[in-house]
Formats: C-alpha cells, sequence, structure tokens
C-alpha cells in the first residue's frame, strides 16, 4: 500500500509540475521557462488567441517559419508533444550573411540549453521543410515583408508541398494599407493583405479564415523608420519615443489558410 501512495504521489506531482501542464495551450504560455522579455509581448501578439485561430493541436507536427530569436518556439515547444514535434526552419546553417550565420547559431544555442526542447528539430528555411505531406500545420509570425520576391514563392511552395491534405498555413505580418506599392511594403515592413493572399492562392492554398485578433487601429503606418519605429525595435531611441510605446506593436492580418 506504501509503495501504491508513493507511486500515486509521483504521478501527482508529475500532473501539477510545469512539464506536466505542457498539452495545455493556456499553460504552456504561462511557463515560467519563458524569456520575461518575451513575456511581456503577449498583450500584443495574443499567442493564445492566435494558436486556438489557427487549430494548433499539442499532438500535430508543425513548421515555423523563420523563428528568429524563439518568441513562439518557447510557446509551442512546451506545446507540442509526442506524436507531435516542432520543425524549426531557420536562416540557412550555411549562409554567407554574417546576420544570418550568427542568428542560426544562437538559436541552435538556445534550443540545446533545456529539456523543454528536445522535440524540436531545426532545418534550414531554404530547405523543402519536411517530408511531402507530412505535418500538419506551417506557421510564419510577422515576416512576410523579408521574403517579398522570389524568396516568398519558395518558401510558400515548399510549405504546401510539406503539408497533409487539409493542412493549416497560418499567417501573421504587418498589415499594409490596401493599394500600397510593392517599394514601399520593402520599405516600410508592412504587406497588404492582397499580396499575401495572392501568393498564398498562387501556390495552392485556399483562405478559410481571416481574423483581427492582432489588429492595431492606432498604427498609423507612416512612420519615419517603417515597422521598426514600434516596439519592441523602436529603431529612433528616445525621439518620440513615448508616443510610439502608446501606440503599441504594429497593426497585423491573421490569415488562416488551408491545403485543401
Amino acid at each position: 500500500m506504501n509503495k501504491y501512495i508513493r507511486l500515486l504521489t509521483l504521478v501527482t506531482i508529475f500532473c501539477f509540475s510545469s512539464s506536466g501542464y505542457t498539452h495545455d495551450l493556456k499553460n504552456a504560455i504561462a511557463s515560467k521557462e519563458r524569456t520575461p522579455s518575451y513575456v511581456s509581448r503577449d498583450e500584443y501578439r495574443n499567442p493564445h488567441e492566435t494558436l486556438t485561430f489557427f487549430q494548433i493541436k499539442s499532438d500535430m507536427r508543425v513548421v515555423e517559419l523563420s523563428p528568429g530569436g524563439g518568441w513562439y518556439t518557447e510557446i509551442l515547444a512546451n506545446y507540442l508533444h509526442e506524436p507531435g514535434l516542432l520543425i524549426a526552419a531557420h536562416f540557412d546553417k550555411n549562409s554567407d550573411r554574417t546576420y544570418f550565420k550568427n542568428s542560426r547559431a544562437a538559436y541552435e544555442k538556445k534550443i540545446a540549453e533545456k529539456p523543454m526542447y528536445d522535440n524540436v528539430y531545426i532545418v534550414d528555411l531554404s530547405s523543402e521543410l519536411a517530408s511531402e505531406g507530412s505535418v500538419d500545420a506551417v506557421l510564419t509570425f510577422r515576416n512576410l515583408h523579408n521574403w517579398l520576391g522570389p524568396q516568398m514563392d519558395l518558401i510558400f511552395a515548399n510549405s504546401y508541398k510539406a503539408l497533409k491534405s487539409g493542412g493549416i498555413f497560418g499567417v501573421v505580418e504587418h498589415r499594409a494599407s490596401p493599394g500600397t506599392s510593392m517599394d514601399i511594403m520593402k520599405k516600410t515592413g508592412y504587406v497588404t493583405e492582397e499580396h499575401a493572399i495572392m501568393v498564398a492562392k498562387k501556390h495552392g492554398f485556399t483562405l478559410v479564415a481571416s481574423s483581427e485578433i492582432n489588429a492595431n487601429n492606432k498604427d498609423t503606418k507612416d512612420h519615419p523608420k517603417g515597422v521598426w519605429t514600434l516596439p519592441p525595435n523602436l529603431r529612433l531611441k528616445d525621439v518620440d519615443k513615448e508616443k510610439y510605446i502608446d501606440i503599441g506593436e504594429s497593426d497585423r492580418m491573421t490569415l488562416l489558410f488551408k491545403k485543401l
């Protein structure tokens, strides 16, 4: 009997530990393993509402495109578990650009530091991402402006190929005003919904829903340094800092596509 009680106690402790909470999205977001400065962005990035809108479940195989420093990786790594996993498509390991190589190395170091990342696999962003028809979802957060042109076509095509039939393609991006030119999109970091949808449809995706979860009507989108004028970058430093902090992060589109 004592042996049984000890076993029950161990199971109970596990279930109520931070690692035991990981299949629940709310508790994955509340995990103390997240970087505090990342947590402070939750009010603008709405991770629970966004991942729920994208229909992400804990047993899914998910590709995160260009995860940067791992803002969403910290949440997804806590949430996705076998048979689910996270494939992080980061900057190419052998890139000629120093920034890309350093960013990839920093991300790899981060992933190696904690057991919570044991179910995270890193691939090159320019690769096929995963075996054809093998993943449930591909997600990208605030990256489209970096890919405008042929790179966007390549990434969208590879995303479509990697997804299963019925798979999800979730996009969050800084939203430009309708009619914004390509040159202005590249300069400011804001992309029109029309362009994002056009490229996705070009590669076979069907738009099934859009959301205003990440909208910000305070964002006038006419800032001196484009989207990077706003938090968290604050490219102008102390110039009108309080004004831009009051605006908050950018106005964003949130689009749900599927491979039907």
